[in-house]
């Protein structure tokens, strides 16, 4: 976030433009299920858009208008402006900026996922608190069929595990590559890993607040994807792509400030953790079964929430104990502005606008409301037999898509979060994606019961 004006941001970017011989700015917004869309314009047209915004008909994206108010506005946010890296120097430089959705008479469009945060944030700050987030995405990278570009396959591009350091070849260079031009773009980078599955990876970001946040994980994904392509190969954030290996997830760092004073740390507390921290958990824990829906949106989001695979799919939190949802990372001696909590549970295709909304209301709703935690698991959850967790009060998520729709459903706190217009458009997709998905017949019955039925 930056303290310039509004005006002083587009008079840099209108600078910038000039000095870099800028022809085309391309203006970035998401839908509902945050699939990024864009349009280009001329810098002949970028005065103009950054003072009115530029029209465009909203009634083909998801989750926007219905056909009787398709006209909308695409306002951009020049604190957002960066050129792209990956475009060729010898043509004239493309950059890009994200933008507000707004109505034609100019007040913000409710069904705009960017918005939706801004508003959750705001609410936030009424109580004196910033949100900062530092999401951990991992991704796959597979090989593209020969005779279709166009199709990727799932055939891995290595046998690493966690943390091996394989020797030097595509991806390890696809790594590399996407590091620079993520920071050419703005985007702090902490660490880059080969993760626990075959061809499996993960770049973390550095925090930031969580609008800045949002916007970098959305250009981290086309990044990703972008720098794969220029060695044909293909990168996926598919949260479980293949059987039988771990899936890819989205763990979300995340902290309330107070100013220049982390909220989350206690120097008197074991954990050293507040008790805005503590209430912030206990709202993770008891609405994360309703907040599900948001941050893991897609059928294929439940293969990677079964157990055995490190997704947790149990309420109970802890410090050092992975299986859960909710982390506390080790404390470190005077490293009191890195206290937080991991939330475990999201993956890496959910709309992070969303994403961090729903999770920000649900911490805000166990601090307003006083919500004690429950005592923190240190043991395997996952080794447990069904009536220990059960004498122990653990919950567990939603085990389908279905299941995460019909408890979102009736959760004033998703609703409350998203507003009515994202809620309900959002909820009638997920819907007609499950009614989709169950109609079809997979590979695993025409093996299980065509033989024998």
């Amino acid at each position: 976030m930056t303290n310039r004006s509004r005006e002083e941001a587009a008079e840099y970017v209108l600078k910038t433009s000039k000095e870099h011989d800028v022809k085309f700015i391309r203006l970035w917004f998401t839908d509902i299920l945050g699939m990024l869309k864009s349009f280009a314009i001329t810098v002949e047209e970028l005065e103009g858009a950054l003072a009115e915004g530029m029209g465009f008909d909203g009634s083909s994206i998801q989750g926007f208008a219905r056909i009787d108010e398709s006209d909308m506005v695409a306002l951009p946010d020049p604190d957002t402006f960066k050129l792209l890296p990956w475009r060729p120097r010898e043509h004239r430089a493309v950059a890009r900026m994200f933008c507000d959705v707004l109505r034609p008479g100019g007040e913000p469009f409710d069904g705009d996922p960017r918005f939706v945060l801004k508003r959750n944030l705001k609410r936030a700050a009424d109580l004196g608190y910033t949100y900062y987030v530092g999401p951990e995405l991992e991704y796959f990278y597979f090989k593209q069929d020969p005779n279709d570009p166009t199709s990727p396959t799932t055939q891995v591009l290595d046998k690493g595990g966690y943390f091996d350091l394989t020797p030097r070849d595509a991806a390890v260079d696809m790594r590399k590559d996407t590091v620079i031009q993520l920071e050419e773009m703005g985007i702090g980078v902490e660490y880059s890993h080969h993760e626990v599955a075959h061809s499996q990876h993960e770049i973390d970001m550095r925090y930031t607040d969580a609008l800045t946040m949002a916007d970098n994980v959305m250009t981290y994904r086309l990044v990703v994807k972008e720098v794969a392509l220029q060695y044909n190969v293909y990168a996926t954030f598919m949260p479980k792509p293949v059987f039988g290996m771990n899936g890819s997830g989205m763990h979300v760092h995340q902290s309330l400030f107070k100013g220049d004073r982390n909220a989350f740390f206690d120097s008197n507390d074991p954990y050293h953790l507040s008790k805005i921290a503590k209430s912030y958990i206990a709202g993770l824990l008891k609405h994360a079964p309703e907040i599900t829906a948001v941050c893991n949106q897609f059928v294929n989001s439940y293969k990677r929430l079964v157990p055995g695979y490190e997704a947790p799919v149990y309420l109970s939190w802890a410090r050092r104990n992975r299986s859960d949802l909710v982390r506390v990372p080790e404390y470190r001696p005077g490293r009191e502005k890195a206290t937080r909590i991991e939330f475990r549970s999201p993956d890496p295709a959910c709309n992070p606008y969303l994403a961090f909304s729903v999770m920000l209301a649900a911490g805000l709703e166990g601090i307003e409301k006083g919500y004690e935690p429950p005592a923190p698991v240190e043991e395997n959850v996952y080794e447990m037999s069904a009536k220990e967790r059960e004498e122990r009060g653990i919950g567990v998520l939603p085990a389908s898509l279905l299941e995460a729709i019909q408890i979102a459903e009736n959760s004033e706190i998703v609703r409350k979060a998203l507003g009515d217009h994202v809620f309900d458009a959002f909820i009638q997709n997920k819907k007609i994606e499950w009614d989709e998905y169950r109609s079809q017949v997979s590979e695993f019955e025409l093996d299980r019961y065509l033989p024998i039925l």
